[in-house]
Order: structure tokens, then sequence, then C-alpha cells
């Protein structure tokens, strides 16, 4: 049977090939320090479990609309009133299958076939799928230390073409930690709205940035599509739930998207994320919030100490992403011998792009710090 031709340009998530080799070694009775998996490690936040079970106890698991629960796309722009300053009418609002499904929702109605897009490089690999699986064509717009890893003005006039239709950045961006300055934002989306084009951003690490609250796109223009999610900050990864915010005149055409693609996000998922914007909830994701930092500002000296360069200091998400080429030409072959040898599981840069993968390497700061600190003690031993 012959596969569609789009297949051959999909690639896989070749730290899934970690992760396997890291699984097996841990079956085998070896000890694995994880800092490969972009989740966080903590549990549900209590009050979000305790609304979902309260909500399972009746019974009535049924379809939601849509766009979501009406209350929940209610509670997402008091979110933005009380954390923004900002009027978010619910009606933009659209509760979706996990940041992938709003990823999807709002290219699905902006991509048409051969149309390019403008995608920083280092970035989130499954960008250029999604663009790929919507006939659209990804363009690689390298980014690097010089401009903290996100993409300026002048980068975006000298790489838009004729048939360049829009730009999808990140902030903060997995894999480089990396914040758009709102002034910088404000000049692309300028730049963009000049060309007739389109700005998608990719908010699922705020709430996450250290030492200063991150400026929502949303403050810029009306015209602008902006994901987020329950996954990052909200700490519910397996749940799948997140949201877009979208030009209202778009959101019939969206809703038709969902209603098509997946009926309804998870009714109990919903429930249970209406818990996770009361204040004591809060508390405790800015509690968290204070360990990633406290983690971020135990691992960066040490990866440093140990030979990894770091360019630009990540300021948000949990992501440190260095320069491994000191310590070996080839990151992919750098991180089989760090897992085989010290069982340290880090990323190489494959999945991120083709701007100079191989000397880079992403590690996460998804575990706690006395692990941190043993994995950066087997790392040491083993490179000394």
């Amino acid at each position: 049977m012959k596969l569609a031709s789009r297949m051959k340009d999909i690639a896989p998530f070749h730290v899934m090939e970690l992760m396997a080799k890291a699984a097996a070694l841990e079956a085998a009775g070896r000890s694995v320090i994880h800092f490969e998996v972009g989740e966080p490690d903590f549990a549900t936040a209590e009050p979000i479990l305790v609304a979902g079970q309260e909500f399972l106890r009746g019974g009535h698991v049924h379809y939601t609309a849509a766009l979501g629960l009406p209350q929940l796309r209610e509670a997402i722009s008091g979110f933005y009133r009380q954390r923004y300053g900002l009027d978010v009418p619910s009606s933009r609002i659209v509760v979706t299958a996990g940041a992938s499904g709003a990823l999807l929702l709002a290219l699905g109605v902006l991509v048409n076939p051969g149309d390019e897009w403008l995608l920083p490089d280092p970035g989130y690999p499954c960008n250029r799928h999604f663009l790929r699986l919507l006939e659209g064509t990804p363009v690689s717009l390298p980014v690097n230390a010089d401009s903290d890893f996100q993409p300026t003005a002048d980068a975006l006039a000298s790489a838009w073409g004729r048939n360049t239709r829009g730009l999808l950045v990140a902030s903060p961006a997995n894999p480089t930690g990396a914040v758009v300055p709102q002034l910088r934002l404000a000049e692309l989306s300028a730049a963009i709205a000049d060309r007739g084009g389109n700005l998608v951003v990719d908010e699922i690490y705020h709430g996450l940035t250290y030492g200063f609250e991150a400026d929502t796109a949303l403050a810029l223009d009306n015209e602008v599509f902006v994901i987020n999610s329950f996954s990052k900050y909200f700490g519910m990864t397996g749940w799948r739930l997140g949201w877009l915010v979208a030009p209202e005149r778009h959101v019939r055409e969206i809703e038709k998207l969902a209603q098509n693609l997946y009926i309804a996000p998870s009714t109990l998922a919903q429930h249970a994320a209406l818990a996770a914007f009361h204040p004591a909830t809060i508390a405790i994701f800015e509690h968290r919030r204070r360990e990633f930092q406290a983690r971020r500002d135990l691992m960066l000296p040490g990866l440093e100490r140990l030979g990894f360069g770091v360019a630009a200091q990540p300021r948000g998400a949990f992501y440190i992403y260095t320069d491994s080429s000191q310590l070996g030409p080839d990151s992919r072959i750098l991180a089989e011998r760090l897992l085989a040898d010290a069982g340290v599981a880090a990323t190489p840069g494959l999945d991120f792009g083709s701007n100079e993968p191989r000397r880079h390497m992403r590690f996460a700061y998804t575990v706690e710090q006395a692990r941190i600190a043993e994995g950066l003690a087997r790392m040491e031993k083993l490179l000394a």
C-alpha cells in the first residue's frame, strides 16, 4: 500500500528513541535521571482532582459544545482580566483538545496549500509537521544567541517572500526558554500586518517565567491568534486541554473545524479545569513556579561548569538549550554516551530544526533539585 507523500516530510520525535533506551536501562535495573522530558513532574493540583472527582460522581459525562464549556470560557476570560488586566471576551476563546488541538485549528483556518510560514529555528518540531500536514510549507527562520533565540523584524523582512503568509512564534519558547520582549513582538506584529500576513503566538509556557511576568500578544492586536494550554503552568498534561484565542470573525469557522476534528474537548478535563483558576490553586502553581526557578538556577551554572555553553540565559519554560560542541561534535552521539555511561538522559538538538542541531542539546529541569545535583555529578564524573 502506498503511503501519502506528506509522510516522508514528517519526522518522528527522535527523543522518543532515547526515552525507549532509557526505559530499557531502567527495566534492567539501571538508574536514569531524566533531563529529556518536557513535562512537569508535579502531580495534578489537588483542587483540580477534587473538581474532576465530584463531576464524575454525577455520572453525566457527555459531549460539551465544540467551543467548550461556557463557564470555562468565561473563567479563562476572567484569568486574562485578573493576570493581564486585559478584556478578552469569552466569545473569542475556544477550549481545545490540548494546545496541539488549538494549533491545528488555528492553522486549519489560515493555511492554504503552498502557503509558506516562517518558523523560528530551533523550535518545537510539531509546528512544521502540522504545516506540512495541511499542505503548507514551513520555512526555517534561524535564530541564535545574538537575538536571544527569537526573531526580529529585520530578520522577518529579509525572510518574507511572495508566498509567505505568516509567522508562528513561541514565547517562552521550546527548546530555548527564550521570551520575545513585548516591544519586539509589537514590531513583528506591525511588520506582518503591513504585509497582510497572520501572526500565531504560542504562549503555552506563560506563567513559567522567572523574575518577571510575560505580556500576552493579545494586548497588541485583536487580529493575533494566541495558543495556550493547561499542561505547563497548570500542570495538567495528561488531561489534554488547551485553548485558542482568535479574532471574533473567525470563531465560527474554527467551531466548524473543531466539530469535525474531535467533536468537543474532554468533558471531564473541562470540569476539572474550572478549579484551576481558584486563588488557592493559583497559589499552588506560583509555589511550583518558584521551585522551577530554583531548579534552573541550580542546573544552569552546573552545566556551564561541565563545558556546556549557554549563550543566552533562559527566562521561561523549563529548558536550557546548550552548545555541546566543546564536549563532542555530534550531540546525538554525546546524548547516547551520557545515557549509556552516566545514566543521564538529555535531548540532542536533532528534533528542533536544521539550525546547527548537532552542536546543541536541551536539558529540562523537570525533576527535583536533588536529582539535578545527582545528574550533574554523574556527568562530571564521566566528562572529566
